[in-house]
């Protein structure tokens, strides 16, 4: 009897070597979130996240560090080269790094960054942002306030297009029951805008945020190797 050979093949070798190399990053991530923290933490920052992109023999770093949650505006270029200088020389002396190769890059998140965490909404009380939530519609509108189990906002009314937007009742959501959040980038006339009364990142453009890089003053072309 003829068997009708299945879908389920095995995946191709080449499938298997980027999962093995994505576990392998991931594992490294959180190795090196555990090495660097203490360093980050002493610039007064947040270590956001630790992100490694492999190809053949090179590796790159992200390191995206942030303010405290109670704290607004953005990191200054002048303290990520800082924070860059010291998570280098700590990566440098990494016993366990083995003299990899590596492009170390320092950054901090920019607006486009989705509010998934508490922390996230913490940092943007007070501008407008736009909320996705598990069920029904998309609701913009002025974080007033974040507590440990959800935002309150005052949601704006659409209206027609050229009017100015209308505020409805602040209500609360539940973290349960939102997807994400997004910060909408605001731009005022100078006469409907107080002075002194824009939050710090707004006065920049919506695809930078307040996001800096540095590269630790190494060519991004060229790997640097570790020296120990």
């Amino acid at each position: 009897m003829a068997v009708r050979p299945g879908n389920d093949s095995p995946p191709a070798a080449s499938t298997l070597q980027q999962q093995a190399r994505d576990a392998d990053n991931q594992a490294e991530s959180v190795r090196l979130t555990a090495l660097l923290q203490p360093t980050v933490e002493q610039h007064g920052l947040f270590l956001e996240a630790v992100e490694i992109k492999s190809a053949g023999s090179e590796r790159t770093v992200n390191v995206v560090v942030d303010l405290p949650e109670d704290q607004t505006g953005s990191v200054n270029l002048d303290l990520i080269s800082d924070v860059a200088h010291d998570v280098s020389l700590a990566m440098d002396a990494d016993p366990h790094d083995h003299g990899r190769p590596y492009s170390l890059e320092v950054s901090s998140p920019g607006v486009s960054r989705p509010l998934t965490e508490p922390r996230h909404w913490r940092r943007n009380v007070g501008r407008l942002v736009t909320v996705r939530q598990v069920k029904g519609d998309d609701i913009t509108g002025r974080l007033l306030e974040v507590s440990d189990d959800g935002v309150r906002l005052t949601p704006q009314i659409p209206v027609k297009k050229g009017m100015k937007p209308k505020t409805g009742d602040p209500l609360t959501l539940p973290f349960t029951g939102i997807r994400k959040g997004t910060v909408q980038v605001e731009f005022a006339h100078l006469d409907e805008t107080p002075l002194n009364d824009t939050h710090p990142d707004d006065t920049l453009p919506d695809d930078s945020g307040d996001e800096g890089i540095f590269d630790d003053a190494r060519p991004t072309t060229t790997p640097t190797a570790s020296e120990n």
